[in-house]
């Protein structure tokens, strides 16, 4: 079949490279001149299949009238940037915001995030590919006894998901990472999951185009799609005045994913909402991070790869909007040198922000549309490295005519 993919970031280049090993003949269409230069290019490397979480939960509509006022607030909202768009997708995030729907979005999210973690270790046995990846768990870290109580609500997702878990008091936080015994303020304990992993999303998806690519994968960079038509179910994309048509296309163009998706009668709930990473060069091994840390406080998330910290987070409602505001480098300045000091002792950041795709309860669209040949790979929010694998597979395994191994309906 000719499958053709509308998005070169990891999820457009995992379908890409599942799709080829199938024995379909793909091409890759993106408007950057290269593979992973949007939201997949600096995030913050972690994969984290028990952390997966819809940020629609109980407590987040008490909690985001709280981060307005903050001065590092994990939500940080633009009046002026206020449009239908967001007020829409806001409101139907607040739908979400119920126990019941928290924990049915929450058992998708990490049973996908689970699949596509053992997806991407099949990968990477398979092929031999090299990211800066640690497979040294993730720690969840605490700075208030509330929040080490709070745990509990987690804990019971991840006792029916079967991921395993260790609840763990300071002492422990300083066993599982060393470097956190120099940190500048309390730390009541953490929630590690030793399954999960880290790595460089960007060095991971150029490694793998090329990859794709010596399997006959074809890559159109610097390339536009100005828009999607449809007639009799059949979708045609439009390069200008050239006509593209194709057995299958797959949709991976995430933020931007909702402008095509209205040419042809699809209304995606996404909204791109963007998020900062800061990315420091490890001065000293003994007071940098091993693996990946959550802090819980700021919703920040450092992550070591290789030689490298990288330090994101936060969610800033802004439409897509670009600018670098530096409060926001500074908020993630604050989580991290408060954990590992020694960081500090560098100038260099590389201050970066990106958008991600979020859905109103945090799943991703991963699936045939109501048109034979459109498939749908995006809105995966901040979980695109963490899912990508596993959503490609299942794509793959759709247009392929077989029976996708997990289910993200069930």
């Amino acid at each position: 079949m000719k499958v053709v993919v509308l998005g070169g970031g990891v999820v457009g280049i995992t379908t890409a490279y599942y799709a080829a090993r199938d024995g379909h003949e793909v091409t890759v269409i993106d408007r950057m001149p290269g593979p992973a230069q949007e939201t997949s290019f600096a995030n913050a490397g972690e994969i984290s299949p028990g952390y997966a979480a819809p940020w629609a939960s109980p407590d987040v509509p008490a909690k985001a009238l709280k981060w307005l006022f903050m001065e590092h607030a994990p939500l940080i909202l633009r009046l002026q940037s206020i449009d239908p768009a967001m007020v829409t997708w806001g409101l139907a995030m607040l739908r979400n915001c119920t126990s019941e729907r928290y924990a049915a979005n929450k058992a998708k999210m990490v049973r996908l995030a689970t699949y596509s973690r053992d997806m991407l270790q099949s990968l990477r046995a398979e092929e031999g590919i090299e990211y800066d990846q640690r497979s040294q768990g993730t720690l969840q870290v605490f700075r208030t006894q509330k929040q080490y109580e709070t745990a509990a609500r987690d804990i019971e997702v991840l006792k029916a998901s079967g991921i395993t878990f260790e609840l763990l008091d300071r002492a422990g936080c300083c066993r599982a990472e060393p470097g956190l015994a120099g940190a500048a303020e309390p730390i009541t304990g953490g929630l590690r999951l030793p399954g999960d992993e880290t790595g460089d999303c960007f060095k991971f998806t150029n490694a793998l185009a090329e990859i794709a690519q010596a399997r006959g994968v074809q890559f159109q960079w610097n390339t536009v799609v100005d828009g999607l038509s449809e007639h009799d179910g059949i979708v045609t994309a439009h390069i200008g005045l050239q006509a593209v048509e194709a057995d299958a296309f797959v949709l991976a163009g995430g933020s931007w994913s909702p402008q095509l998706t209205r040419q042809v009668g699809i209304r995606l709930p996404i909204y791109p909402v963007k998020g900062y990473s800061i990315t420091l060069p490890v001065v000293d091994e003994q007071y940098a991070p091993q693996s990946t840390l959550l802090d819980e406080t700021f919703k920040v998330a450092t992550t070591r790869l290789g030689d490298r910290v990288r330090v994101g987070g936060m969610a800033e409602l802004a439409g897509f909007d670009r600018s670098l505001h530096p409060k926001r480098q500074r908020t993630l300045e604050r989580s991290v040198f408060s954990l590992f000091p020694g960081l500090a002792e560098t100038q260099e950041r590389n201050f970066w922000c990106g958008h991600r795709p979020m859905t109103p309860d945090s799943v991703p669209f991963v699936g045939r549309s109501k048109h034979r040949n459109l498939w749908l790979n995006t809105g995966h929010g901040t979980l695109g490295w963490t899912m990508s694998c596993g959503s490609a597979r299942m794509i793959a395994d759709g247009i392929s005519g077989r029976q996708p191994e997990m289910n993200l309906l069930n």
